[in-house]
């Protein structure tokens, strides 16, 4: 079994003890307008706050790969950084048994910053969208290779007639031409294969190359987000320059726990 079947088999688990609902677009626009503070996460990433490119930064203590990378881990403290820093969006995880992360740091880090957040976990029911929602997050992570067409697409349409802002994340090219099917604006490309563990940088580029070929006549509205395997500035170029307008960058932030100048470094900002 792969780490990914894994951690989907928890996910199982989880959502079976999740009250027994079932959600519609109105509830999670209902539940968004009771928070009464929109963040618009996709307009953020559109329009860069600092650099060349707008960056997702990822509020991670652990990973099943890597191990504990933050263990003087202090969420609120990191996502003020990152905010101070340039950092356009957050990724906050929230899986607790493969990651570390929590629920309660997404409210944690809303209250703490203005950022547009993204709840970064594995989505397999719509009651985790809901959930998402009520506990502070502005977007959230679908990963087509966990999901099925109809859920793929339902878990979409909720979330954009909702207002919630929709990350669809791919690793190669057929599940690109999946999100596509389901007309994503949103597209993350994982260089990171899921089911290896392994990091690839070129990913991102044969998957900008693929989606240029379908859009060479149409509108290319959509916006690329390289995920994974971004440690230095020449990283960053190496995907900007295949297409990508933004990345969502944790691991190399939070290491050596100096997250402001890490930021910089990577977005080509003068040091102050």
């Amino acid at each position: 079994m792969t780490i990914l079947e894994k951690i989907v088999e928890q996910k199982q688990r989880e959502v079976a003890a999740l009250p027994s609902r079932t959600i519609a677009a109105g509830d999670l626009r209902d539940a968004l307008l009771e928070r009464n503070e929109p963040r618009d996460f996709l307009s953020a990433l559109r329009d860069p706050r600092a650099g060349d490119v707008a960056l997702i930064a990822e509020v991670k203590k652990a990973s099943p790969s890597a191990g504990v990378i933050c263990p003087d881990f202090d969420p609120i403290r990191i996502a003020k950084e990152c905010e101070a820093a340039g950092a356009s969006c957050l990724s906050v995880l929230t899986d607790e048994q493969f990651f570390q992360g929590s629920l309660d740091y997404l409210r944690q880090i809303r209250e703490s910053v203005k950022l547009p957040l993204l709840r970064k976990d594995f989505i397999i029911d719509e009651r985790q969208i809901l959930e998402a929602i009520e506990w502070g997050a502005d977007a959230i992570l679908l990963i087509v290779a966990i999901l099925d067409d109809i859920r793929l697409k339902r878990f979409h349409a909720l979330a954009v007639e909702s207002g919630l802002a929709a990350l669809v994340e791919v690793h190669n090219e057929s599940e690109l031409d999946r999100a596509l099917e389901i007309g994503a604006e949103l597209i993350g490309v994982n260089n990171r294969d899921l089911k290896t563990f392994e990091v690839d940088l070129s990913v991102t580029q044969r998957l900008a190359s693929h989606l240029a070929r379908l859009e060479r006549d149409g509108p290319r509205s959509r916006l690329l987000v390289a995920e994974s395997g971004i440690h230095h500035r020449k990283d960053v170029r190496q995907v900007k320059a295949a297409g990508a307008r933004a990345i969502l960058v944790g691991e190399s932030l939070m290491r050596d726990g100096n997250v402001q100048l890490n930021i910089r470094e990577l977005l080509g900002l003068e040091l102050a």
